[in-house]
């Protein structure tokens, strides 16, 4: 069904715009696809992420990359399934349904998450990663240093602290506080592998680790206990990914091909601390060859309580009516799926194209 709204914002970076719109679109072009953080924002993607999965990811000749932070990464744990339709609908429905009791602790929390991942797995969910023919996963972690690393309220939001001062020097300083832990497909080395940005710890995904990663990797400090010593990986303590890489500030592409970023909005943040400084913008060469598909702000506008679903939404709401919002939620967002079936169908892509 066609919308004379449009509900959907198409933006490039130069490199990425300059091949679109000479040579226009096809599926063939895109290498890697990404999922940032965002916890509940993500619902306002799992419309799209049925898109991507019954016709786009079909079209991709041989291997693509698909690397995600947080709630990006629990995403393309569904991705990768045998049926990543049916676990695409698992996690939607486990996500919408997670209850809690009245003041949740850490570990409620990482108990339910720890459930919900369960869920979305099944009994064959991680081999069927490990295996897939065509999708190659990488998953975004940190390791967590010194005061960060400890479990302790108090420790933990001192060096925290730390590390959001030292953010505000500069970017590079968090370095002394995380490292990065890049868990990924050994059957093929993606193509940000030598990100040398931030210490970095390169770990092969296997049987052993996947479910440890995935749940480190949206491990948010102080809501979510952390993952220590995870299989495979230098022992330590292991935590959100979205901390350094939020939006993925990260050369994603592999040469001559374009990153696809499904996105919760139009604009990007490099890290978590990121989020409230203006000046804080992805490097030049992150963004070059990115196509970020995003709501548009009409859209969002028009939703329920007019915002995408975020993680302060279980502070704010009744649990029946954050519940009832969300499904509200999703089921508007089917109007970004037909709207980018229709983009597809009619080659509407490049015309609707602005620059990032």
């Amino acid at each position: 069904m066609r919308n004379m709204r449009r509900n959907l914002v198409f933006k490039a970076g130069p490199g990425a715009y300059d091949m679109i719109r000479g040579h226009g679109f096809s599926e063939e072009i895109i290498g890697t696809i990404l999922g940032a953080s965002g916890g509940a924002k993500w619902l306002v993607l799992s419309q799209l992420d049925r898109v991507l999965l019954r016709r786009v990811l079909p079209k991709i000749p041989g291997s693509v990359h698909v690397l995600g932070s947080s709630i990006g990464a629990w995403r393309f744990a569904c991705f990768a399934q045998k049926d990543p339709i049916a676990a695409i609908e698992r996690f939607e429905a486990a996500y919408l349904e997670q209850t809690y009791t009245e003041r949740p602790d850490a570990a409620e929390i990482s108990a339910r998450t720890a459930e919900i991942l369960d869920t979305i797995l099944g009994s064959s969910g991680a081999s069927d990663m490990l295996a897939h023919p065509s999708i190659r996963t990488s998953i975004m972690t940190v390791r967590a240093r010194h005061l960060v690393a400890s479990e302790s309220r108090a420790v933990l939001g001192a060096g925290l602290m730390l590390a959001m001062s030292a953010n505000l020097v500069h970017r590079r300083a968090l370095g002394a506080f995380f490292d990065r832990g890049l868990f990924y497909d050994a059957r093929e080395v993606p193509p940000f592998f030598g990100m040398d940005d931030f210490p970095i710890h390169r770990v092969p995904l296997a049987a052993s680790n996947v479910r440890d990663a995935i749940i480190a990797s949206g491990a948010i400090p102080m809501v979510l206990q952390g993952v220590r010593d995870i299989p495979g990986a230098p022992r330590g303590m292991y935590r959100d990914g979205g901390v350094i890489d939020y939006h993925l500030d990260i050369q994603a592409a592999p040469a001559g091909r374009i990153a696809l970023f499904p996105h919760f909005f139009e604009w990007l943040k490099p890290g978590w601390f990121d989020r409230q400084l203006s000046w804080r913008r992805h490097r030049p060469s992150s963004i070059d060859r990115v196509v970020l598909v995003c709501p548009s702000p009409d859209f969002i506008a028009r939703l329920p309580d007019s915002k995408v679903p975020d993680r302060t939404d279980f502070e704010r709401m009744p649990e029946f009516r954050r519940v009832r919002i969300w499904r509200e939620v999703v089921n508007a967002c089917i109007e970004l799926a037909e709207e980018l079936n229709d983009v597809l169908d009619t080659g509407q892509l490049p015309a609707r194209l602005e620059r990032l």
